[in-house]
């Protein structure tokens, strides 16, 4: 990022002399490379990070085209509701009758009222409606459901039911 000194090709006597002589012209031109690299390095950095900011409880998420929700500030709490329908919050297992009062505790402590649902795809819909109306009781009202994305769109099952 300096400049340099462009003479202008003025067709006349060619003067030899030391300094910038009249036709003299500085030559400003931004050198984006070392940005573009410190962009691309910062890029890997977070695409390999980002995977490995997610709950540890084992879980077979249904697949959808969904987008993802916006970042907050606080770390998102999570409820995983797994094949055998044990309720896990965070990695802290717990019974279904403890379930709302829990909840009632934590949500004393947060400013946020959001909460993620993890919930394995091969439950019932109704279990996990169920979960969401105990969400919903223990102070929740901001649930986002959590699922995996390169899952089927809507229109990708529009055109498998023609076939």
């Amino acid at each position: 990022m300096g400049a340099a000194i462009q003479k202008s090709s003025g067709g006349g006597k060619r003067r030899r002399g030391r300094g910038r002589g009249r036709g003299a012209q500085p030559m400003a031109e931004i050198n984006v490379t070392p940005f573009v690299d410190v962009m691309l390095v910062l890029l890997i950095i977070f695409m390999v990070a980002a995977p490995l900011l997610t709950v540890g409880v084992p879980v077979e998420l249904p697949k959808t085209a969904a987008a993802a929700l916006p970042e907050t500030d606080e770390e998102p709490l999570t409820i995983t509701l797994t094949a055998d329908a044990r309720l896990v919050i965070q990695t802290t297992e717990v019974p279904a009758d403890q379930l709302i009062p829990r909840l009632r505790a934590v949500a004393v402590e947060r400013s946020d009222d959001r909460i993620f649902l993890r919930a394995d795809g091969t439950i019932p819909y109704e279990r996990v409606m169920q979960v969401m109306g105990a969400l919903n009781a223990g102070g929740f009202r901001n649930i986002g459901l959590v699922t995996d994305t390169g899952g089927p769109t809507l229109t990708d099952a529009a055109t498998a039911g023609d076939r």
